[in-house]
């Protein structure tokens, strides 16, 4: 491929979206097998880039990339994967390719990148690290999954409290090994127990003979090992940390998390609420059709029998349906305000849980605070679809009955939003995962019994 036809990685449009110029270079580079123009292509790329050329090949061309694209093949590439795609992009993967592409990673990315793995390439990338970065790796796979004992990395700086500056200078000049990203010096206690940590900056800004014990960062917080990697996400967001030391039962030194690993997690967090709010769980773009259905299918199911619960409803009104036939036409609104306030309702609770905004200390100030928001909508919406109902109808009173109904349902549907996800996490199931289901239900049930009720007290 010639020079001036190869795309500058920067002239798209100025956002970071894939080039699709480049992209359609790299199809054509591949169909023809040339190794080196796919190289010119992919060489001057950032690793996530390449990562997002891999998940928009089909798996024949993606193994092609693999396999042409050889020795330039980094480890990071593997880490920016979706999780979907790594087993067969490994298994495509050259041994030696994969042992050198795996050995310049920090031990917490090897972690990620091999705990979803089968066992065969597990093993493949175990045997391609040196013995001690084994041994670090297995350690942390040894810890529960989500937890800060899989999420930190070994490599770290760490310095007896009895150090100065300078000695904490020297002892990094003399260490070619270090992390390939830190912020901060540990300080540790004869035993291993962190005592505190000292940013870089300070470090360069004291003179050498400055005692490291004197700049300690007053943010210093430690991790169990143990802990839930979301609790450790919630730290770093409310501490305003950079970097943790994490600690074993006995308060000893096993690692460190940094901040881009727990916006990462905080990143998975929010995107898992979102899709489990729709009821489609842990589905990624590029999950096959049987797993996206598979994943989709038991809520559909689900909603199945709470729409058949609402149709039940209705069913009690057959006789004052065949009397006002304008009631069928006019049902669907108060069901579907209802439902589109409990969802408002529910997005904003479900998010302060996570973010632990919303806690039994102020529970109850929110429970109020939705129903006085149910209320006033309700009136401001009730008055005018009341007044436009009677209008079209000719009858004042469908016009209030639709008002009234309307005005019920927005205050039940604020506090089923907010009530709802309250007693599930209580409960001990996931408000995200169950919520939305129960808060429709709700809506729609108590939205058509309002309506068709008064309905058939005040107009019959």
């Amino acid at each position: 491929m010639a020079e001036d036809q190869t795309p500058d990685p920067t002239s798209d449009d100025g956002g970071f979206a894939l080039d699709r110029e480049r992209l359609g270079h790299v199809r054509r580079a591949l169909d023809a097998g040339d190794g080196a123009a796919l190289a010119q292509l992919l060489d001057p790329l950032h690793p996530a880039d390449i990562a997002d050329i891999l998940e928009h090949l089909d798996r024949k061309p993606r193994a092609a990339l693999v396999r042409l694209y050889g020795a330039g093949f980094d480890g990071e590439i593997l880490s920016e994967l979706d999780e979907s795609l790594r087993e067969d992009v490994v298994g495509a993967m050259a041994p030696e390719v994969l042992a050198e592409a795996v050995r310049d990673l920090e031990s917490d990315d090897v972690v990620d990148l091999i705990e979803d793995l089968e066992t065969p390439q597990q093993e493949a990338i175990l045997d391609a690290l040196t013995a001690g970065d084994r041994v670090a790796v297995e350690q942390s796979l040894t810890y529960p999954e989500e937890t800060a004992g899989r999420l930190m990395q070994r490599e770290m700086v760490v310095a007896p409290e009895h150090w100065n500056v300078g000695q904490a200078i020297d002892h990094m000049r003399a260490h070619a090994d270090l992390p390939d990203q830190f912020y901060h010096v540990i300080i540790v206690d004869p035993r291993m127990r962190p005592t505190g940590y000292v940013t870089l900056g300070r470090i360069m800004s004291h003179s050498r003979s400055t005692r490291l014990a004197d700049l300690v960062d007053d943010s210093f917080r430690t991790i169990r090992a143990s802990q839930d990697e979301e609790e450790v996400a919630y730290a770093f967001n409310h501490y305003h940390l950079i970097s943790a030391p994490v600690v074993d039962a006995d308060d000893r030194l096993v690692g460190v998390i940094t901040i881009d690993d727990a916006m990462a997690i905080l990143d998975e967090e929010h995107e898992e609420d979102i899709l489990r709010l729709a009821g489609v769980g842990e589905s990624r773009l590029l999950d096959g059709v049987f797993v996206t259905m598979k994943r989709r299918l038991p809520w559909l199911v689900v909603n199945l029998g709470t729409a058949a619960l609402a149709a039940l409803v209705i069913a009690q009104f057959e006789d004052t349906i065949a009397a006002l036939v304008v009631l069928a036409v006019l049902m669907p609104i108060v069901a579907t305000l209802g439902g589109n306030a409990g969802t408002q309702s529910l997005t904003v609770t479900v998010r302060g849980l996570a973010t632990r905004d919303l806690t039994a200390a102020n529970a109850w100030r929110v429970i109020r605070r939705e129903a006085m928001v149910g209320v006033v909508n309700g009136l401001v919406l009730a008055v005018p679809l009341g007044l436009v109902t009677a209008l079209i109808f000719g009858t004042f009173g469908i016009g209030a009955v639709i008002a009234a109904a309307l005005v019920i349902n927005l205050i039940v549907a604020a506090l089923a939003g907010v009530m709802i996800p309250i007693v599930l996490e209580k409960l001990g199931v996931d408000p995200a995962l169950a919520s939305g289901t129960f808060v429709t239900t709700v809506t729609d049930v108590v939205g058509f019994f309002a309506f068709l009720g008064l309905a058939a007290t005040v107009l019959i």
